[in-house]
């Protein structure tokens, strides 16, 4: 058995749900926020077996796509910018970060 973290955006997270859904995983949704843009991702935690992983990575791809973004850097928590000026930059966001891990035991109750 696999425990698969996926980490995605959230204007992916509806679409994946719902693909999860009718594919018949069974996934814990938990919002989170990314450390980089500091903006609202959503995590899913999804228990399977070994043979449905490659099938659960191909659903998970062809749901959360990577796109540009214009944005501003965030000032130094310090406030400190030593006279730069904040110019936007372009970004990529989106697409998914997936670890897959091995399960041990499984206990429902």
């Amino acid at each position: 058995m696999k425990l698969v973290l996926a980490v995605i955006q959230d204007k992916d997270s509806g679409r994946l749900q719902d693909a999860l859904i009718e594919a018949d995983f069974h996934a814990t949704k938990m919002a989170s926020t990314g450390g980089f843009l500091r903006a609202g991702n959503t995590t899913f935690m999804i228990g399977t077996e070994d043979e449905n992983v490659n099938d659960l990575l191909d659903l998970i791809r062809s749901h959360c796509q990577s796109r540009t973004q214009v944005m501003t850097p965030i000032a130094s928590l310090d406030g400190n910018t030593d006279g730069y000026v904040m110019h936007p930059i372009e970004v990529e966001v989106g697409g998914a970060t997936v670890f897959v891990l091995d399960v041990d035991q499984f206990k429902h109750f």
